[in-house]
């Protein structure tokens, strides 16, 4: 549909899983993309299969962790292309910890990745945007679990908690700018990352999808590229005038008791 034609998209964390089906379905609506990602294997065979496709994309190697290379994220994007029209901050940091047993350095980790970096991409992008008097479009990817989540996800929810806050004050500072700023918490979706947490942390084996299928309402877990093309309407025009929107992406209804 060219949802997104002539667009320069930065996608931080688009090297895989969600974030790779984003720069995917940017790529297919026309836009010209910039993944980032810690390991070049996964992100530069990604480009490379865009490029392949008649896509432009670019991969930048960056450790998110650090805020001065989540802010140099952006400024590979406006080197690639000159400009920067649409961020998505896709990166994650889920491993686990409760209350009692999280030690500093597993909440600083969490802060880092889940908070800290969507703050300074977004700082470095909206300062591109204002300095050009153009406008733009951000979309964080967050959780279901901001709400609340499970006991074991304290730091996570903690700092995904922070960026569903930061989405909206974002979203407000700069609505006469013209960019738009929404957030999207996504429920429980099959990604290779999810596959590697479910192995790591619950002892799960070979069938655990379709062991957690059986307790869905809808059978099945979501899908990556279900979510990038929600994450591309929410970039492009026709989503119109939203923003500061936290959207539930989910098929569990918050509030709602059987």
């Amino acid at each position: 549909m060219g949802l997104l034609d002539d667009k320069v998209v930065l996608v931080n964390g688009g090297s895989q899983g969600v974030g790779a089906a984003i720069a995917r379905a940017a790529v297919r609506e026309g836009a010209a993309v910039t993944v980032t990602g810690r390991r070049p294997g996964p992100g530069e065979a990604l480009v490379a299969e865009l490029a392949a496709a008649g896509g432009k994309a670019a991969f930048h190697r960056a450790d998110l962790a650090d805020a001065a290379q989540a802010k140099a994220s952006v400024a590979a994007a406006v080197e690639a292309y000159g400009r920067i029209d649409c961020l998505v901050n896709s990166a994650g940091l889920t491993s686990r910890g409760t209350l009692l047993d999280t030690t500093p350095e597993l909440f600083d980790a969490h802060i880092a990745i889940n908070l800290k970096a969507p703050f300074f991409a977004m700082q470095a992008a909206v300062a591109d945007m204002v300095a050009r008097g153009a406008p733009g479009t951000i979309v964080n990817v967050i959780t279901s679990s901001a709400h609340g989540g499970q006991p074991f996800l304290a730091p996570y929810v903690a700092a995904k908690a922070g960026l569903v806050g930061l989405t909206r004050n974002a979203a407000h500072a700069h609505r006469w700018d013209r960019i738009r700023i929404n957030g999207l918490n996504i429920g429980w979706t099959a990604t290779e990352g999810e596959d590697a947490t479910q192995r790591a942390f619950h002892g799960a084996g070979d069938d655990w999808q379709e062991q957690a299928a059986a307790r869905l309402p809808m059978g099945r877990l979501g899908r990556p590229d279900e979510i990038a093309d929600f994450v591309v309407l929410l970039l492009s025009d026709r989503s119109g005038v939203v923003t500061g929107s936290v959207i539930d992406w989910d098929q569990n209804v918050l509030g709602g008791l059987d």
